[in-house]
């Protein structure tokens, strides 16, 4: 196993103690991150704007 998939491995493992495991889609933004394809300040960025909620104007 490599190093990015054993890190996975670790934070669900982690989370899953938690009650909250890792779907796919958080699997796949961590590996994006890890392996630098996309800074954790932009990854921060993309899913507040996705869940923020604007009121219609």
């Amino acid at each position: 196993m490599d190093r990015v998939e054993k890190l996975i491995g670790e934070i669900n493992g982690t989370m899953a103690i938690e009650g909250m495991p890792l779907t796919e889609q958080d699997k796949a933004r961590l590996r994006e991150c890890i392996t630098g394809k996309t800074s954790y300040d932009e990854m921060v960025k993309r899913l507040v704007k996705k869940h923020t909620v604007r009121p219609d104007r």
